[in-house]
């Protein structure tokens, strides 16, 4: 096709399988000790019944592997318009006639049945569809594990990675800056390899000097902005952000709450770790704090520039530390999908080139840019993706959580939602100009 969204990947069929199993291992296990009851239940408007998930996730790999790649007919073809994220909002999705628990683990096993034998008979081509759907399965997971979040189901206990002990617990706040230097530098995902639509063309432009925060905010920072007034303060927030918190009542981060001690907790009642990221703020929460602190949200302009850009090579590198992927408990927090990240500052492999902390698997940081198409953007393989969210208020969020498996995690990843989003799990970084 010639455009640098369909770059072949380098993925092989021997470890397309091998990806494509061990997502599914994950996926599974996930939801393995949620009952029949809960996997069909609305937990929240906001999020699907997670077995309507577990049912998008096989039509996504029907659709894309066995209908379009292999050239089968569709196993559920009646299923297509229940199963379709555009045309079926969340909030509607529980009155669909989905595949209920059992029905959906079948139609799972059915479609990667014939995926593996597809592969086994031929080849994967490129290999960029067998791409998309392994990174597909995976950013369910996190969809997934939010909705599970929100439900607070009784003795739920996720079943994979825990994170470790932090190698240094360090004592950032997120209040201290680091200086980036004005200049040109690179954006976007190379012509190598797999990449999303939106992050690509990759192009060359220049950013004037400005500080941003070292790490993210931290919870026992952002308790300091709760207490000193910061859902009272009628000047740190913007017109809108103003009347969303009075519509709702919004007096701290989703899921803190207060025991009648008034001492803060999460809503398991987990006592609140002031060291981590704080999680679960909108877009408003976060503007609100970076104003309150005389600073701003960075652009994600500046975000990926600070995350990637070696200023004595003048070149980007594919991870903020260098040419690897990163390691689940060495470079960041990512990648747990358990109880959620460790402390700030505690993964100094991770840094970036001019010594930020935990860009890439804290927290997804909420930036100051709304969601749009690089000059030159072409939309691949489907509008739907990326192109019908442009300009209709979508906020971009970079770096990715500590529930976003590795593959998603690159520094050019551009994740979006509303402004008034909570759910996602997302904290923030300040800027400031120089």
């Amino acid at each position: 096709m010639g455009s640098p969204t369909t770059a072949p990947t380098t993925l092989s069929a021997a470890a397309a399988v091998d990806a494509l199993t061990e997502a599914r291992e994950r996926t599974l296990a996930l939801v393995a000790s949620v009952s029949d009851e809960d996997l069909e239940r609305v937990h929240s408007p906001l999020m699907s019944p997670l077995v309507w998930d577990l049912g998008h996730i096989a039509a996504f790999e029907d659709l894309w592997l066995g209908h379009r790649f292999g050239g089968q007919p569709l196993l559920h073809g009646e299923l297509l318009d229940v199963y379709d994220a555009f045309e079926t909002p969340r909030a509607g999705r529980g009155e669909l006639p989905f595949l209920r628990t059992a029905g959906a683990r079948e139609y799972l096993d059915e479609v990667r049945a014939q995926t593996l034998e597809a592969i086994a008979t031929g080849d994967i081509g490129d290999g960029l569809l067998h791409e998309l759907v392994i990174r597909h399965e995976h950013q369910h997971n996190e969809t997934m594990l939010q909705t599970l979040q929100l439900a607070r189901l009784s003795g739920y206990e996720p079943p994979l990675r825990q994170p470790g002990d932090a190698a240094v617990y360090a004592t950032a706040t997120g209040l201290e800056l680091i200086e980036v230097p004005d200049g040109p530098c690179t954006i976007g995902a190379s012509d190598d390899g797999f990449a999303y639509d939106n992050e690509r063309p990759r192009h060359r432009t220049d950013v004037r000097g400005f500080l941003i925060g070292r790490s993210p905010i931290v919870n026992a920072t952002y308790l300091n902005f709760v207490e000193g007034g910061g859902y009272e303060r009628r000047e740190w927030w913007s017109d809108e952000g103003w009347s969303w918190k009075e519509e709702y009542d919004i007096t701290h981060p989703g899921g803190w709450t207060a025991d009648h001690a008034a001492e803060w907790r999460l809503g398991t009642l987990e006592p609140l770790d002031p060291y981590r990221p704080v999680v679960h703020l909108s877009w408003f929460e976060a503007d609100a704090f970076a104003r309150a602190h005389g600073a701003r949200l960075p652009t994600e302009i500046e975000w990926e520039k600070a995350a990637t850009w070696d200023q004595e090579t003048q070149s980007a590198r594919p991870f903020p530390w260098g040419e690897d992927p990163p390691e689940p408990g060495v470079h960041g927090n990512l990648d747990l999908l358990g109880a959620g990240p460790a402390p700030v500052g505690g993964h100094p492999a991770g840094a970036s080139p001019y010594g930020c902390l935990g860009m890439i698997g804290d927290v997804w940081e909420w930036t100051s840019s709304a969601f749009g198409g690089y000059p030159g953007f072409s939309a691949y393989p489907y509008r739907e993706y990326s192109e019908v969210f442009f300009d209709h208020g979508y906020r971009v969020l970079r770096g990715g959580s500590w529930s976003t498996r590795i593959r998603i995690s690159t520094p050019t990843f551009r994740n979006w939602d509303l402004p008034e989003r909570r759910q996602i799990f997302a904290g923030l970084r300040i800027a400031r100009d120089l």
